[in-house]
């Protein structure tokens, strides 16, 4: 007996990271977007935007739920992403603005920057629920269901060719793409169950660490690292963080780090941010701003005298779009040598390219 349209909220089936790209058979490869998760859920009268952290998202992309309630049919239920298409490429920066609690400010940017859906997986259809299916059928149905899509509704691409997969990891990622994800043809969706790999891009860059913040209500541990590249104006700019350390680790750094703090302040190139509270986030590490969800930025200035190299995937403007990961320190690179000239430069490549793969 077939199931019932299954109703909002389901939690989103997620990824694993791995290393490389399977080599075993049996694995659909599709490119991984870089937007926000998200269930579309088309009923008889209306269409709910489910987020990846099951809330509701309908209210700050207004023209994309009348687009989707308008191009599917009733009784389907959609996994996919959302994204700001652009001439030059996904972009993620567009994408956040879309987050604010003004309605003007919304209603304003939906016009100026419209969003997309990409559609990946088919969760129901003709209001029966298709999760039981192996991911080859509903790849299938979901071809069939979207045979005719035309923007802002997009149907991903997909291949069963390794090599194929290869390709969309080196290109893709100049039109803004995050990687490639990798599906079992056989599994079924497996709401919140890590049942996908995330192939995604790899490099090693050497950061100044000029600050860090304490782990969380401690006073004798590391929760992160701050850590700049300077410019070509040799202008130390904040590129990001690394966090991903034990316990013991944290510990270490509090007390390795604790010289550097001495002074730390005078001459510091980050001086006018200290125990700033307002402002651009990206720019400024101690900053609050709506993405940061109340968290205590507050941080503390380290002589810039340090160097490590940590691991990125990629960057999103002049920050990496993702926390990294600390590998090593580098006692025999002077800070001033940690340029932004030294990052891999990603080759354009057309967003419809990717569409049309």
């Amino acid at each position: 007996m077939a199931i019932a349209q299954p109703a909002p909220p389901i939690e989103p089936m997620l990824a694993k990271i791995a290393d490389v790209l399977p080599a075993e058979p049996g694995f659909l490869f599709e490119p991984k977007w870089d937007g926000f998760r998200a269930l579309v859920f088309r009923g008889a009268e209306q269409t709910y935007l489910q987020s990846r952290d099951l809330r509701p998202l309908n209210r700050y992309f207004p023209e994309l739920e009348k687009a989707l309630h308008d191009a599917l049919p009733k009784g389907c239920v959609l996994d996919g992403e959302i994204v700001v298409a652009t001439p030059r490429g996904l972009d993620f920066d567009a994408l956040q603005m879309r987050l604010h609690p003004a309605a003007s400010r919304v209603a304003r940017l939906s016009k100026e920057t419209p969003s997309s859906f990409v559609a990946f997986d088919l969760l129901a259809a003709g209001g029966k629920s298709t999760m039981e299916l192996p991911q080859s059928e509903r790849r299938a149905r979901l071809e069939r269901l979207l045979g005719k899509a035309r923007p802002p509704l997009h149907l991903t691409p997909v291949t069963r060719d390794r090599a194929e997969a290869e390709r969309w990891l080196q290109e893709f990622e100049g039109a803004g793409l995050d990687g490639v994800i990798a599906k079992l043809e056989s599994a079924t969706y497996q709401p919140g169950k890590r049942a996908m790999l995330k192939i995604k891009h790899v490099r090693s860059a050497d950061c100044v660490v000029a600050g860090f913040r304490w782990y969380k209500d401690r006073d004798d541990a590391v929760g992160s690292l701050l850590l700049g590249l300077h410019d070509d104006a040799g202008v130390l700019q904040h590129v990001g963080v690394t966090s991903s350390f034990t316990m013991d680790m944290r510990k270490q750094l509090a007390q390795e780090l604790e010289p550097l703090r001495k002074d730390a302040l005078q001459d510091h190139p980050w001086r006018e941010w200290a125990g700033a509270v307002t402002g651009d986030a990206q720019r400024m590490p101690g900053a609050q701003s709506r993405w940061s969800g109340g968290k205590d930025l507050s941080w503390e200035p380290l002589r810039p005298e340090r160097v490590c190299e940590v691991k990125y995937d990629h960057l999103q403007g002049n920050r990496f779009r993702h926390a990294a990961v600390f590998l090593r320190w580098r006692p025999d690179k002077p800070p001033e040598d940690c340029r932004y000239d030294q990052l891999e430069v990603t080759t354009p490549f057309e967003l419809a390219k990717v569409f049309g793969a």
